[in-house]
């Protein structure tokens, strides 16, 4: 299968550039302003869209995205409001890739084959779930593959060369290397140790490789953009949000373009970046 996930990295790989992969919570702060941010994002320079479906006991998401995700269940978002926005962004961009990102549980509460069926007819290119190890490949990984749908993997400063290759049997699309332990939002990971885990990663693997967790300038952008093919920022993007929300939720500006501003700086750090094989 070829999805726009492929085309779009292949096309960035060819333009000699790594891509910027950026992270929304769908429904934050309310479906309407979520959708707007979306649509805004690729107008900014964003290459990739991961859209976040909120869950109530996120384990491995920081502050910042933890209270995204609040603020879109208290809002009435849903699994089904999320793949609604996916086709409503798709109404006016066909090109764009997006990948949901999220947990297990309320994809298997929603039942995995008319998930399946209706994140492919609602324009979802790939998917990352971060509570589903190798181990579980035939409850949803092989199911979105055989439904021409990315499943794409996490690996981490933990994952050694005994434990990757299992972790990229059935990967697709990109393989997502999460810079440090922990939560997300963290530090910047060490930009050396980060250049040497993509070369290692890209030892045992053909697809892309792209880097985030801490990444909130186009500095860092440019920095990690150097030795990876993606850069994916997200609880900046959040942030930047949650910054023009009052406490009672109210906006005091408009939340998309503060994501605008953020990314159109993104990616120019980006595009500053110059992959090494295009050297």
């Amino acid at each position: 299968m070829t999805t726009r996930i492929d085309r779009r990295m292949a096309k960035l790989k060819a333009e000699g550039r790594p891509a910027l992969v950026t992270y929304i919570m769908g429904g934050d702060p309310d479906y309407d302003t979520s959708l707007s941010i979306m649509k805004a994002l690729p107008v900014s320079g964003s290459d990739i869209i991961e859209l976040g479906m909120p869950f109530s006991d996120p384990m491995a998401d920081g502050p910042a995205i933890q209270a995204a995700g609040l603020r879109a269940l208290k809002g009435g978002h849903t699994l089904a409001r999320t793949l609604k926005m996916a086709s409503d962004f798709r109404a006016g961009d066909d090109e764009t890739p997006i990948v949901l990102m999220g947990y297990y549980n309320p994809i298997y509460i929603y039942g995995v084959d008319r998930f399946l069926a209706d994140a492919k007819a609602s324009g979802i290119d790939g998917l990352i779930v971060v509570d589903l190890p190798p181990e579980m490949d035939e409850e949803l990984c092989i199911p979105a593959l055989k439904a021409g749908v990315n499943f794409i993997r996490l690996a981490t400063p933990t994952t050694d060369d005994k434990r990757l290759p299992k972790v990229l049997e059935n990967t697709s699309g990109f393989v997502y290397y999460v810079s440090m332990t922990g939560i997300t939002g963290s530090a910047l990971a060490d930009t050396a140790k980060v250049s040497a885990a993509v070369t290692r990663i890209k030892g045992h693997t053909a697809l892309p490789v792209c880097v985030g967790f801490g990444v909130k300038t186009a500095e860092q952008a440019r920095v990690i953009g150097a030795s990876a093919d993606g850069v994916v920022v997200g609880t900046a993007i959040v942030n930047a949000i949650a910054n023009v929300l009052g406490p009672k939720g109210e906006k005091t500006a408009d939340p998309a373009e503060a994501v605008a501003t953020l990314v159109s700086g993104l990616a120019q750090g980006v595009r500053a970046a110059r992959l090494a094989a295009a050297e």
